[in-house]
């Protein structure tokens, strides 16, 4: 999903039609919206990570260092 935002995002600075893109970029939205209210309706109360969550993480691994390890433990729980 990243790669066609970002495919997306390219076209609308280039001023191409986006046309294609966009349309697949909101099926896979509407497709992740109802497979996340199947898992709700399947019992799932979970919290589920969001874009801060994953940017969070990324730079946690990337740190490579022992306080890096020590937060990436912490960021699992």
């Amino acid at each position: 999903m990243a790669n066609i935002e970002a495919s997306v995002r390219d076209l609308v600075n280039r001023d191409r039609d986006c046309t294609e893109k966009a349309l697949a970029q909101m099926d896979l939205r509407q497709k992740i919206n109802l497979l996340i209210g199947e898992w709700k309706a399947a019992g799932g109360g979970d919290v589920l990570p969001d874009v801060r969550d994953r940017v969070r993480l990324r730079a946690v691994k990337t740190s490579g260092n022992q306080v890096g390890n020590s937060l990436r433990a912490i960021a699992r729980r």
